[in-house]
């Protein structure tokens, strides 16, 4: 039976916006629901909020100047989707004049945006703001917040660079001012592909560097790169994207690319008919009723085969070797010689996220002799160099490999970091206390790494849900769709919240444990555990990271929740609807009963016995039949 919680003395919770204590110190407004970031996952759980639950009393806050998330921040030239846009869109929202079958990051970002205009959700985001704390209040039981409005443009900037202009100009430089807010619901939509990696910490000299360093998602196009000796750090998707057109759009001099470890490159997945006929056709095709639906269902059968390379067993084995036959044999006929030991890669495929290379992309850019791949560490800088060896870290030193390992040094005017992002810091920079003052960053610690149930909720942390969290990545579908599913679970959870009929809703610390121990479990029967390489995936031994089983699995666990895995403490008003929908049931069964034994007098009675009972089992598939379309239709 459920029980209501107390409701709180002062304060009466609602569900709409409002300005408590306007004239106190301790003013502060109240939001039913309070979203963190701007980005895909942020847009996708506003706008389904007002399409969903009909409710428009939510804001978005963002630090940076703009919306689209990671798309927004990532700039570099080349920048696009590695994955077909119909798939890398919101099922809700299909977009059906996307120019081309991979976009580029400023079309995605237009897409975005028009998504919310389209919704009528951009007077909901507020952006230039950064979420610095967020504490639940036991006694209101409601969320509050801390906000730094930030000046315009800063949020952009990346930790490090927003720390460096305080400590140089003072802290009125970065924050404007700070307001306190409470929110009953609080969704995180903190991306992972937004806080760049710094600078190698075991390499000297950056200070004396006279040229320019950035990182690649924080490109800086007022650096002119014209008749210039550029150092790219890393071989990632990012670099594999910018690296080509340095020399040929940009006027690099010499572009040096230090590679630790070679990428299994593998071609992306080309349109219907070829990239050239699929520009031409692909946007009056999409006006075809179902054209583009179709096309999607199809992207989406095709994703989930490639989830035979992520296990362990012998099938999966035989598979990944197929594959690495193949991307091997293409790299021999694209690349030069000299790069072919140095390009293949001794760990399996798939352990590491795959590099979706563009029909004229990075491989085919190795043959301009203005770029040199090499793989000697880099072990220092100069006022206008860089020094690479002595050694080599691939292949390995203590390998037979005809590889340089000789010390060099380089001239160089521009170092551009592409060596990823700070992935596995949850959540981060958020500072997130639950019930009894603790820190959702110390549970994470003490837990073995970071985890929460379904990458959604984490015990002890009510009312608080994250989008795309912990083990929620995958290395062959659409993030957005797993973004889509997690933000229909947390809808149906926090649907009675907005309704007054739940106070606070929260996983169970035994269903959130069981959780984890089965991913972990999981994951080191997979290939990012298994395959023999170091990853992002992981850190200390922990993968925080992938989710090891198939998106057609997560989505149907998101659309069906195990209901007792999740704690709902009902209001005085909850309470009284579950005793009466109890007490209809009840009622129900009763008349049925009555039905059954009174028919029984009659000498029909048990055909009309038998006749009841197919009705029933006619119901029941009926509504089972529904309920697989239904399902159909989500996946």
């Amino acid at each position: 039976m459920p029980s209501a919680v107390d409701e709180p003395p002062a304060v009466l919770y609602g569900n709409t916006i409002r300005k408590d204590n306007g004239y106190k110190a301790d003013s502060y407004t109240y939001y039913p629901v309070l979203i963190i970031g701007a980005g895909e996952s942020g847009i996708a759980m506003g706008c389904r909020l007002k399409e969903a639950l009909g409710t428009d009393q939510f804001r978005i806050v963002d630090r940076q100047a703009g919306i689209g998330g990671t798309w927004w921040i990532n700039r570099y030239p080349g920048i696009a989707c590695d994955v077909p846009a119909i798939w890398y869109s919101f099922s809700f929202c299909p977009n059906p004049e996307w120019t081309t079958f991979h976009p580029e990051g400023r079309e995605i970002v237009k897409y975005l945006q028009g998504v919310c205009e389209q919704y009528k959700i951009v007077d909901k985001i507020q952006l230039n703001t950064l979420v610095e704390e967020c504490t639940w209040l036991e006694s209101e039981q409601v969320w509050e917040l801390t906000l730094q409005h930030l000046v315009t443009g800063t949020g952009d900037l990346s930790d490090q660079d927003r720390a460096k202009i305080i400590k140089e100009h003072g802290p009125g430089s970065v924050y404007m001012h700070k307001e306190v807010v409470r929110a009953k619901v609080v969704v995180s939509g903190v991306g992972g592909l937004v806080e760049p990696k710094s600078w190698p910490d075991k390499v000297p000299g950056k200070e004396n560097f006279q040229g320019e360093i950035f990182h690649s998602a924080r490109w800086k196009y007022d650096v002119d790169l014209s008749g210039k000796d550029v150092i790219v750090v890393g071989t990632g998707c990012s670099a594999a994207q910018f690296v080509p057109r340095l020399t040929k759009e940009y006027g690099a001099k010499s572009v040096t690319q230090l590679m630790r470890s070679p990428p299994w490159v593998v071609p992306r997945m080309p349109p219907p008919g070829g990239d050239e006929n699929w520009d031409k056709w692909g946007p009056l095709l999409a006006k075809i009723p179902g054209f583009n639906k179709l096309i999607r269902k199809a992207i989406f059968v095709i994703s989930e085969h490639d989830w035979r390379l992520f296990g362990s067993g012998e099938y999966h084995e035989k598979e990944r070797k197929k594959v690495e036959k193949v991307a091997l044999e293409r790299m021999r006929e694209i690349v030069p010689e000299k790069y072919h030991e140095m390009l293949t890669p001794n760990y399996a495929i798939a352990c590491k996220r795959r590099l979706f290379d563009a029909p004229k992309g990075w491989y085919y850019g190795l043959n301009d002799p203005a770029i040199e791949l090499t793989t000697l560490p880099l072990t220092g800088v100069g006022e206008t160099t860089v020094t690479l060896g002595p050694g080599r870290v691939y292949p390995p030193v203590e390998s037979k490999s005809s590889a340089p390992t000789h010390k060099v040094t380089l001239p160089a005017d521009v170092i551009i970091l592409a060596n990823g992002f700070k992935m596995t810091e949850w959540l981060h920079p958020l500072d997130i206390t639950g019930r009894g003052g603790t820190k959702l960053h110390d549970v994470f610690k003490e837990r073995g790494g970071p985890q929460m149930y379904m990458g959604t909720a984490l015990d002890g942390f009510p009312n608080f849900f994250a989008l795309f969290g912990p083990n929620t990545v995958t290395g062959h579908s659409s993030v957005i769709l797993a973004s889509e599913n997690m933000v229909e679970l947390t809808l149906k959870l926090i649907k009675p919240i907005l309704k007054g009929d739940v106070k606070t809703v929260e996983v169970r610390k035994e269903a959130e444990l069981e959780w984890a121990r089965d991913i972990q479990s999981a994951l080191k029967k997979r290939v990012w555990n298994t395959g023999g390489c170091t990853n992002w995936y992981q850190s200390d031994g922990w993968n925080s990271t992938c989710y090891p089983y198939t998106q057609v699995w997560f989505g149907l666990q998101c659309m069906f929740p195990t209901w007792r895995h999740w704690d709902f403490k009902y209001t005085t008003k909850g309470v009284a609807k579950q005793r009466a929908k109890t007490a209809l049931k009840y009622f129900a069964l009763l008349g049925t009963i009555y039905t059954i034994f009174t028919q029984r007098q009659n000498i029909q009675g048990l055909d009309v016995l038998k006749g009841i009972l197919k009705q029933y089992v006619r119901t029941a598939l009926l509504s089972g039949a529904n309920l697989l379309q239904a399902t159909e239709r989500k996946i």
